[in-house]
């Protein structure tokens, strides 16, 4: 009984505390944040481009400060150089030229701040969403609404793939990756599953084609902040780097990446 007596006393006294507990984090220098997503949507012309400079901030700021007053620009085989001009002091920088070349390289070029950034990436291409195929039946509570998104691999051929779908139900989009190592040559999906999807809501599903070296990056930074990662305190095994270099300082790298990817683009109205 005694033991008992003791156990309620704690408990109460765990539950009347209300201290605010003030966390202390490290700061660090903010470091260049490089989101330069190249994409060129099938059946389009691919010419507006936009690519968004930020800087790193510490974790409890509610906004991201942008980048200002970059010179920015990318060049292709060719050597033809498109320039991206910033919208106000927004840090997105665009450009209405940009022509996409599949299985062209590109450069990337971006000084700020007196330190040149650069970065090299291969235009992939990408194969069209067949069909989506939808289970009301799905996740561990049987009541998931699972979507399926087949696309026909290209045989004989080494192909990553990055899918997105978004939706109004969560914050962000959901995101994967996929390489066809064990499926080359097949018919295959890229898999969403939401609680609560209704019917007549609408799943934006997109495709992308993307190097192995955007997959394997993208694989790692997914793994790191997956669900059961442990929270956003947990100590991550390392930092994800991208293929951007700051070649004036190396020890002031950037972090994000360079990605240019065609894209195949399906809106799903759920049944």
């Amino acid at each position: 009984m005694k033991r008992h007596l003791y156990t309620i006393l704690a408990l109460l006294l765990l539950c009347s505390c209300e201290d605010v507990i003030e966390v202390d984090l490290n700061n660090a220098e903010p470091r260049l944040v490089i989101d330069a997503s190249i994409n060129w949507f099938k059946n389009t012309t691919g010419n507006e481009q936009d690519i968004r400079l930020t800087l790193s901030a510490p974790y409890f700021n509610d906004e991201v400060p942008p980048a200002n007053e970059a010179d920015v620009r990318i060049i292709n085989g060719n050597n033809d150089i498109f320039v991206f001009t910033e919208d106000g002091n927004s840090g997105i920088y665009r450009n209405n030229t940009f022509v996409p070349q599949i299985d062209d390289t590109y450069t990337i070029e971006i000084t700020y701040q007196d330190e040149l950034y650069r970065g090299i990436e291969t235009l992939k291409s990408v194969v069209d969403i067949d069909f989506v195929e939808q289970n009301d039946d799905g996740g561990f509570s049987g009541e998931e609404t699972e979507l399926k998104a087949f696309y026909t691999d290209p045989a004989n051929v080494d192909n990553y793939y990055f899918f997105e779908f978004i939706s109004d139900i969560p914050e962000i989009p959901d995101l994967e990756v996929y390489e066809d190592e064990f499926t080359d040559g097949n018919q295959i999906f890229g898999f969403y599953t939401e609680e609560d999807l209704e019917p007549n809501d609408q799943v934006i599903i997109r495709n992308y084609g993307v190097s192995e070296r955007f997959y394997e990056f993208m694989f790692i930074l997914l793994q790191q902040n997956s669900t059961d990662g442990g929270g956003p305190f947990e100590t991550q095994p390392a930092t994800v780097r991208g293929n951007c270099i700051n070649e004036t300082n190396p020890e002031n790298y950037p972090l994000g990446y360079f990605r240019l990817s065609e894209v195949a683009e399906l809106i799903y109205t759920v049944q």
